[in-house]
């Protein structure tokens, strides 16, 4: 049974059952302040399971597709991936635990035709301390489905995970118990650190056995919550019927039901095959991996699941428009990138492959996300680009890299030297640290320290240089012109921002009383563009957003960091380059030699940025006056 199958199954299923199917949230987000991608089905409908009414109804289902970054480290084995797909549904005051655990037990046992005797669960275990008792009812609702289905169902409590590794399970026992690490959830983890207001609860996991051959003992003995491969957690279910409140935990007038399992891992219980990558929404990549490298997977599974899992995700966050950056949303899609680039050189894949893999991935999803198949073309696009420019650099760094490998035995590398192949190369530190181990080398302790201190000294230098270097239309260096200059810049970004992408600076002049800027455009602004223009400016003013520096190499400022820079052709083989911002605020970054503010908010003084006049220049270029009044 294929995925494709098996997401269609659980729709209809659930639609049987009176659910809503409801269309996925985008997997990119742009007004949520607290993350960068969609991680959980029930991340969007969280407005409504604090209270708010759905349009759709009180029963809703759908399928989500997820991104986690924190599990970037953790690809390689054979269940973790950092894109999927989130089977839902949700009860907003509707059903409570008799309805979801029969639903979903119904669902995996008659659907999906998995055996009775295959399926674990696990329950919480209470907190007497925080007045929560033990969750007695979802445990007897899961006796008696596990009895009529005639299957042996003890109860034990395990407590911690830890105390699972060194007890494992013994015969006959189904159904555990394990404390607020495992069965409790909240949006910020366990019990104690539950916000205040939130609503929350324990939640009961069901577990698929795929048998002791799939048991490492590395991992201690095999109990459900145990990470020893026996056992895969396909479902849970989420019974939120607690908030916590300033001085304790009280019951919910509404209880809700948020239940999420994983397509990629109910498929391969359903082969019951404990290797995700095996399933039918990854193996046709593993399978274009192995004709493209003459390579066998069974031999280099590491990377293959990299490779395909990084490469997955990478189409579906490319096809929501993203493009790698090193800005926040971009730079994780570009750290992806990466280490795809760095795992296919092992495999021999030494020429572009980037346009090889996106059109299996659009193959395998486009029935049910017609999107990727639409903008299949633009997606290539934007990653073989990627993939061109830091083959360059990847080259250029194992170069460097492989020169101190072959240094005395026992050397020890440390910051400094990671510092120099990222700021001489554009060689990452992310992806020097993998090699470094990867290679057995000795990296040091401190090295984190040690690139940060290198880093700090480099912008030191940098800063003493740029004095008295920069002319580009300064009349001096005094603080109002340096609070004009750095305006400037946010000028130029909002004009680009809100009237065209394409506008370019043609000439700039700034003295202490008011900054000039010429720009290419071959017409008039509106007074609604000059509003919104200096709205914009003002609004990045009061944000005050931090200006920092480093210095580059020019090819590594254009291509890495996507730096602004008009005069590209005159500039040295080193750049200094300017970020207005940081992580997903960035406004501004531009090749540009100072001085500049530290922060935005020096350059008001508790004035106004206004455009004071707005004309032609020449043939094609405007010109506007502004100051702050």
């Amino acid at each position: 049974m294929d995925s494709n199958t098996i997401r269609e199954k659980y729709l209809k299923f659930f639609e049987g059952k009176g659910h809503k199917i409801v269309e996925p949230a985008n997997l990119v987000l742009e007004d949520d302040p607290t993350t960068l991608f969609t991680g959980s089905g029930m991340q969007p409908l969280m407005p409504y399971l604090l209270g708010r009414k759905h349009p759709e109804g009180e029963r809703l289902a759908n399928s989500q597709p997820c991104f986690r970054s924190q599990d970037i480290d953790d690809i390689g084995d054979n269940r973790h991936t950092t894109f999927f797909e989130m089977l839902g549904n949700w009860s907003l005051g509707d059903y409570f635990k008799e309805f979801q655990i029969r639903s979903f037990w119904q669902f995996l046992t008659e659907e999906l035709r998995l055996a009775p005797s295959k399926i674990y669960v696990t329950c919480f275990i209470g907190d007497e301390e925080n007045g929560i008792p033990r969750d007695d009812e979802a445990a007897e609702i899961w006796q008696k489905v596990f009895k009529e289905a005639g299957v042996s169902a003890g109860i034990v409590e395990i407590g911690s995970a830890v105390d699972g590794d060194e007890r494992g399970i013994k015969s006959g026992e189904r159904i555990f118990f394990y404390d607020d690490k495992e069965n409790w959830w909240s949006r910020a983890g366990g019990i104690a650190t539950t916000p205040v207001g939130d609503p929350c609860g324990p939640d009961s996991e069901v577990f698929y056995d795929f048998g002791e051959a799939a048991h490492d003992p590395a991992y201690g003995k095999a109990h459900p919550a145990s990470d020893s491969g026996r056992f895969l957690e396909i479902g849970n279910q989420v019974f939120m019927q607690y908030r916590r409140t300033e001085s304790g935990f009280e019951l919910l007038e509404q209880k809700n039901v948020d239940f999420g399992g994983g397509l990629e891992r109910l498929t391969v219980a359903a082969m019951d095959t404990p290797d995700v990558f095996k399933g039918s929404l990854l193996e046709p990549i593993i399978d274009k991996l192995e004709v493209l490298s003459h390579q066998d997977y069974s031999d280099h599974k590491v990377e293959m699941r990299i490779i395909s899992d990084h490469l997955r995700a990478a189409v579906f966050l490319a096809t929501q428009g993203l493009t790698p950056s090193n800005k926040a949303q971009g730079y994780v899609l570009r750290r992806l990138l990466r280490r795809v680039i760095v795992k296919a050189q092992r495999l021999g894949l030494v020429d572009n492959f980037f346009a090889e893999i996106v059109p299996v991935v659009s193959e395998i999803y486009g029935g049910f996300y017609p999107t990727i198949k639409t903008r299949e073309a633009e997606v290539i696009s934007v990653l073989v680009r990627e993939e061109t420019l830091f083959r360059k650099a990847l080259a250029r760094g194992l170069r460097e890299l492989e020169k101190l490998a072959n240094g005395p035995e026992g050397e020890v590398i440390d910051g400094e030297e990671l510092f120099k192949l990222q700021d001489t190369y554009g060689f990452p530190l992310e992806v020097a640290v993998e090699e470094i181990k990867i290679r057995g080398l000795v990296l040091s302790e401190k090295y984190a320290q040690e690139f940060e201190a290198a880093l700090g000294e480099q912008r030191e230098r940098s800063q003493t240089a740029s004095k008295g270097m920069f002319k580009g239309g300064l009349e001096d260096e005094s603080e109002m012109t340096i609070k004009y200059h750095t305006a400037a810049h946010l000028l130029d970004a909002a004009l680009r921002l809100i009237v065209d992408p394409k506008i370019a600076q043609k000439g700039a002049n700034i003295t202490p009383e008011r900054l000039r800027y010429d720009f290419s455009i071959d017409r008039k602004l509106t007074p609604e563009e000059i509003a919104a223009v200096e709205q914009k400016v003002n609004e990045w003013i009061e944000a005050d957003l931090p200006v920092t520096f480093e210095e580059v190499d020019v090819d590594y400022a254009f291509e890495t960091l996507g730096a602004h820079g008009v005069f590209r052709d005159k500039y040295g083989d080193r750049v200094t380059v300017y970020t207005i911002g940081s992580g997903d605020d960035v406004v501004s970054c531009e090749i540009c030699g100072g001085p500049h503010v530290k922060h935005t908010g020096a350059i008001a003084d508790g004035k106004m940025f206004k455009i004071v006049k707005e004309e032609s220049s020449s043939a094609g270029v405007r010109r506007v006056k502004a100051q702050l009044q």
